[in-house]
């Protein structure tokens, strides 16, 4: 009954919006299971209904950030691409706008260096790569590419994408702020695709 009554008043949601503000404002190994509490003015006890400790915490924010990335390129690759890009160019746009537009969510999920943390954050991280690469190569098998193509063009892309965000990410900018200049350099990564 008493477990209930926490889970309608305080969801897994609520509990996870205020740990990835906490986390990234405090920073991880600051915060605490009470003091997520406080912040949402509940015992600490009822954060365990849902979570049975702080790492558990952080690796769920880390899996859902990774599943909302993994949606938006799956929509990107599944529309029409706009006029003058083609698909490969708008999956690495839409990559750059989410790590710019998001960058605390970014930093958490591709820049940390706390050991602990990235512990939980390599197998979601190799799963984006995976899941980045398989539509970069099915977009270069559609076009006729060779595959050796096929197996450096994703890991240089991803990588280019990434330098790209965390070059513009200091400057805490929106993506409309440097669409220029992320359109300019997907296209020269993308010249010869």
């Amino acid at each position: 009954m008493a477990r209930r009554a926490v889970e309608q008043e305080l969801s897994r949601e609520r509990i996870l919006e205020a740990a990835r503000h906490l986390f990234i404002t405090k920073g991880y190994r600051a915060i605490s299971m009470r003091s997520i509490g406080q912040h949402l003015g509940y015992s600490h006890g009822s954060l365990y209904y849902h979570f049975k400790e702080k790492a558990e915490l952080f690796y769920a924010i880390v899996v859902e950030d990774f599943n909302y990335v993994a949606s938006l390129l799956g929509d990107a690759m599944n529309r029409a691409p706009e006029t003058g890009i083609n698909k490969v160019e708008q999956l690495l746009l839409e990559f750059i706008q989410f790590g710019i537009d998001h960058p605390y969510q970014y930093e958490i999920m591709f820049m940390i260096r706390d050991e602990e943390l990235l512990a939980y954050c390599r197998a979601e991280q190799g799963k984006c790569f995976d899941l980045f690469s398989s539509m970069v190569r099915r977009h270069l098998k559609e076009e006729g590419y060779v595959p050796e193509d096929w197996q450096s063009v994703p890991l240089t892309l991803y990588l280019s994408a990434h330098g790209f965000i965390s070059y513009y990410i200091q400057d805490k900018i929106n993506f409309e702020d440097v669409k220029a200049e992320a359109l300019s350099h997907v296209k020269v990564l993308c010249r010869n695709l």
